[in-house]
């Protein structure tokens, strides 16, 4: 026997499995154990709040959902005078997902201080938030450790940016 030979019974071992997996996984991080929705859901948009907040039936929970990695300019943030392409941004949220079915990829951290649930929305296969940067209606907006999409966002901008599309043009 050497040094370091340690003998583990059968029991023992299957106790450090256990374990190893709970640190591995993190379920705590998958809202396994606590009530919160899956790791993606679909909903149904009820209303579009502006460029960047949607409200949704998730499950019959009316929930307000705040899209990852994009901010639009505000239209409706108490005290904040409305800003320069916001009511545009908001106009097209409000046409492309209103009253219609969505898929929502939930980030790390699903909420934020406010309480809204952080997601990365889908319709038809579509990239919602991408599309908000790429027109030029959002800037990005890179919290970690929601920062999943961050460079691919981020590239999307400065390409936005150089074609002086949406805000980058008119503000």
């Amino acid at each position: 026997m050497g040094l370091f030979h340690v003998r583990i019974s059968s029991k023992g071992s299957a106790i450090l499995l256990v374990l190893a997996a709970l640190v591995l996984l993190r379920p705590w991080e998958l809202g396994l154990w606590r009530d919160e929705p899956p790791a993606s859901a679909v909903a149904y948009v009820i209303r579009a709040v502006d460029g960047d907040t949607i409200e949704v039936d998730l499950g019959g929970q009316v929930e307000d959902v705040r899209y990852i990695g994009v901010d639009t300019p505000e239209t409706v943030k108490p005290d904040t005078p409305v800003q320069c392409f916001g009511p545009q941004a908001s106009r097209f949220n409000h046409a492309l997902v209103e009253h219609r079915r969505v898929r929502l990829v939930f980030g790390v951290e699903r909420r934020d201080v406010y309480g809204r649930l952080l997601a990365y929305v889908y319709l038809d296969g579509g990239f919602v938030n991408a599309e908000l940067i790429r027109r030029g209606l959002a800037r990005t907006l890179t919290i970690p450790p929601n920062d999943r999409f961050a460079g691919r966002l981020k590239r999307l901008e400065m390409a936005a940016a150089r074609a002086g599309r949406g805000l980058w043009g008119g503000c």
